[in-house]
């Protein structure tokens, strides 16, 4: 009897109209449901705390992407090129790709008032300020490592605490 009833519930499902609007629609819900799962995980948040799909689709399409110094493209991208192309492609601005210009353009601010987008330095080569990445949440940022390409890390990995030097938001 409950194998009957599943088939028809099944069948009948099967027999609604669904126009081709709202069949792609749900399609595309089931990505962004799934993108949300991932980088939730990532995150160590909840799905529900990711809310601006734009940038996880963005971060998704080019997570992986190699490093490449003055790279600007998914051949090969450094993390200012990373930065300037998120932030144009993502919040519409215009930011310098120079990780040294960067930090001039923005507004500083303490490592506790960090929010999504904002942007977050690094002395990674002894001398200055070498390295950038865009804040998500739950101390993890997006950037390009020059081992692994482009991936989210966390702000705690000894490495990031030992050469974080500020944050800023882009104004």
């Amino acid at each position: 009897m409950i194998n009957c009833l599943a088939f028809y519930l099944v069948s009948c499902k099967h027999k609604q109209k669904v126009s081709k609007s709202n069949e792609s629609k749900g399609k595309s819900e089931n990505i962004n449901v799934s993108l949300k799962q991932k980088y939730a995980e990532k995150l160590g948040v909840s799905a529900s705390d990711i809310k601006n799909e734009t940038l996880y689709k963005f971060i998704n399409d080019w997570y992986g992407v190699i490093y490449k110094y003055g790279g600007k493209d998914k051949k090969g991208i450094d993390c200012s090129g990373l930065t300037s192309i998120l932030y144009l492609n993502v919040y519409h601005k215009t930011i310098s790709p120079s990780t040294k210009a960067l930090v001039d353009e923005v507004k500083k601010i303490k490592e506790s008032d960090l929010k999504e987008g904002d942007l977050v330095f690094f002395n990674t080569n002894g001398k200055s300020i070498s390295h950038v990445g865009v804040y998500l949440q739950n101390d993890k940022f997006v950037h390009t490592s020059s081992s692994k390409g482009v991936m989210v890390s966390d702000l705690n990995e000894p490495y990031f605490k030992k050469n974080y030097v500020s944050s800023g938001r882009v104004k």
